[in-house]
């Protein structure tokens, strides 16, 4: 008995393992992701480290960081970016059954290095008073004279601006594509500005009929606890372009595993947590994006929109043609 305090002693000496973690950079906000890493750690034990910021600025930090970033996992969104990051080398492919298995392969790098985890769509909004959506058909006619100074859009620094324009240049080639922006930008009832809502309160405010915004942003404005918000989103409706042909434009969230992973296998584990029907039900009712998981139904106002057709183009194109579109976008006087 008299060699118990001394066994215990020891026993309190001895270096203890360290809880499971993953580290995510997110460029995604905090409210908009951080309930699906709490969740994650009540089921797994593992806890998630989370540093939040713009997508550039931590795509960035992972470069300068090189080897020594403590970052196991990117959350960004829009697959131009992904691509980006992994043709600097900052991420690192990874083999999954499941995440093979439950993300679609457009939606996702063929050798791993990222997997899309919500789907985002790109579409015209249309002022309900003034547009018969029987005018409207594709992105291609938003370039029609008939459409001259009634186009409200973001700037061509917008991520998802650039992408829709890289698709466009898969789909028609550089002449055709150029040809439709300078169209377009003749279009324009105001020289770009503000955000996706900003667009859809100027057609609600009678600046423009029509404008190009994701669709969570317009089911968030209807969801809105704030009445202007709500009143704005009311005045407009929501039109799929392309659906006699190649279909909607759409992009993703998704996320790839840092090259200098130190937590590999818990990012793995994430990452597929994020796939999983639970989580896929959140994104889906929470976000307002479509689940990327067949077979899960969003909330109510997704619901409420009829189901598309999407554009089946592979997502690594859209960061392949990334830099092309911008330019072309530059000579066509998008600002």
């Amino acid at each position: 008995m008299k060699y118990l305090p001394l066994l215990f002693s020891l026993l309190l000496a001895l270096p203890t393992a360290p809880a499971e973690q993953v580290n995510v950079y997110s460029g995604r906000k905090e409210a908009l992701i951080k309930p699906l890493f709490d969740a994650f750690t009540q089921e797994t034990g593992i806890r998630v480290n989370l540093v939040t910021g713009k997508a550039d600025a931590l795509i960035k930090r992972l470069e300068l960081e090189g080897e020594r970033s403590p970052a196991d996992l990117l959350v960004t969104v829009d697959a131009g970016r992904l691509y980006r990051a992994q043709a600097l080398g900052l991420l690192q492919p990874v083999s999954s059954a499941q995440l093979e298995r439950t993300v679609p392969e457009v939606y996702r790098d063929p050798q791993g290095y990222w997997y899309g985890l919500s789907i985002r769509a790109r579409v015209i909004v249309y002022a309900k008073e003034q547009v018969n959506p029987a005018q409207l058909s594709t992105y291609e006619a938003l370039a029609d004279p008939v459409w001259s100074g009634q186009l409200c859009v973001r700037s061509s620094a917008n991520i998802y601006n650039q992408s829709l324009v890289a698709a466009m240049l898969v789909h028609h080639g550089q002449d055709a594509t150029e040809q439709w922006l300078r169209g377009l930008v003749a279009n324009f009832a105001r020289a770009p500005k503000g955000g996706d809502r900003d667009q859809i309160k100027a057609v609600a405010a009678g600046q423009c009929r029509l404008a190009l915004v994701n669709t969570y942003y317009l089911a968030g404005m209807l969801s809105s606890a704030i009445a202007a918000e709500v009143n704005a989103a009311r005045q407009v409706a929501l039109f799929w372009p392309n659906q006699m042909d190649r279909g909607a434009h759409v992009n993703i969230s998704g996320a790839g595993v840092t090259r200098s992973a130190q937590h590999k296998d818990s990012a793995v584990r994430l990452l597929e947590y994020l796939v999983s029907v639970p989580a896929q039900e959140w994104y889906g009712k929470t976000n307002h994006e479509f689940p990327i998981r067949a077979g899960v139904a969003g909330g109510e106002i997704l619901q409420s929109w009829c189901e598309f057709k999407a554009d089946d183009l592979n997502l690594t194109v859209l960061g392949e043609k990334n830099q092309a579109a911008v330019r072309a976008m530059d000579r066509a006087g998008w600002k």
